[in-house]
């Protein structure tokens, strides 16, 4: 009884241990291209060329991808490793033990990570098109890279190559609780290096990767708005329907 109770109170606390490790750096509205099929399937490459090397999506299958418009032939000569089939589960070769030991924790699958992510700061996708953009260089990390969003992560920017490299730019202000105190506020960042990509190729970039992930988590999304709408107008005509037929049943009852 005395191991069930601690089981539960570590799952009551777990979620707030999570937000903890956070910061509450302020989320970015994520652009929609859920609907834009050549965004997704830009964000389906970017996915599979630098996040599926560490990060398995083990809920999807590659022949899902048939729903953003790729054939199996595109598929197969664009997205897939060696081994790999068209009818296999998105999953890596990387084994657990060894992605922990080099980056202190086992990467987690991101099959619904664009759901999980949604607090009251923003949805998923704003937590995660904010993250894959406050990336910035950190030599005292043991990757050399520091998030904003999640300050200490020991994920590396995967995609800094496209980016390039940048700092982050603080202003001394007067701690609005104690103004005896300085304290440091973030104002932006400042290339270093640049990227392969400009600012706005970069956004647009992870928009679409972004885009992806959230169709990933829930590839029927669309299809289930769009039946909700026709639902809701059904269920519209039918009360103007019964209320119609209420009014005739009783209408010669006094």
């Amino acid at each position: 009884m005395t191991l069930l109770k601690k089981l539960i109170a570590t799952l009551v606390l777990l979620p707030g241990l999570a937000l903890a490790a956070e910061s509450e750096f302020p989320l970015d509205q994520a652009p929609d291209h859920t609907k834009d099929l050549a965004a997704l399937q830009n964000g389906a490459r970017l996915f599979v060329n630098h996040c599926l090397n560490c990060h398995s999506a083990s809920s999807l299958r590659y022949s899902k991808l048939q729903d953003i418009g790729l054939t199996n032939e595109q598929i197969k000569a664009n997205l897939l490793f060696t081994s790999d089939k068209v009818g296999d589960m998105m999953t890596v070769a990387m084994a657990p033990k060894d992605a922990k030991a080099w980056f202190g924790a086992t990467p987690p699958d991101l099959s619904v990570i664009a759901r999980a992510k949604a607090s009251g700061a923003g949805s998923g996708p704003d937590w995660l098109y904010t993250y894959l953009r406050t990336f910035y260089k950190d030599d005292t990390r043991p990757t050399g890279w520091n998030n904003m969003v999640f300050p200490n992560v020991g994920m590396p920017h995967v995609l800094w190559e496209l980016q390039g490299i940048r700092a982050p730019k603080f202003d001394e202000v007067k701690d609005p609780h104690d103004e005896s105190k300085v304290i440091h506020k973030f104002a932006g960042f400042e290339q270093v290096t640049p990227g392969k990509m400009t600012s706005l190729e970069y956004d647009k970039s992870v928009a679409d990767l972004v885009s992806f992930m959230t169709w990933m988590a829930e590839p029927a999304q669309n299809t289930r708005k769009r039946l909700g709408v026709w639902v809701l107008l059904f269920l519209g005509v039918f009360i103007v329907i019964t209320w119609r037929l209420n009014a005739s049943y009783w209408k010669d009852v006094k």
